[in-house]
């Protein structure tokens, strides 16, 4: 929200930055515990999406 200026924080990109990795470093610590692929997890995920996509947009 700081970064888009609907609230006052210093730092709020370099913030966001952190946070965001934060985030990726937890999802990339499940996957590993989990023994997931997370690079075959993505490509499946947006393979769906596009077909999904292509059918709502009738291509």
């Amino acid at each position: 929200m700081a970064v888009g200026g609907r609230r006052e924080i210093d730092d709020a990109r370099i913030r966001l930055g952190h946070e965001l990795a934060d985030c990726l470093w937890s999802v990339l610590v499940l996957a590993d515990c989990y023994d997931i692929d997370l690079a075959a997890e993505f490509t499946r995920m947006t393979d769906e999406l596009d077909a999904k996509l292509s059918v709502a947009v009738g291509n």
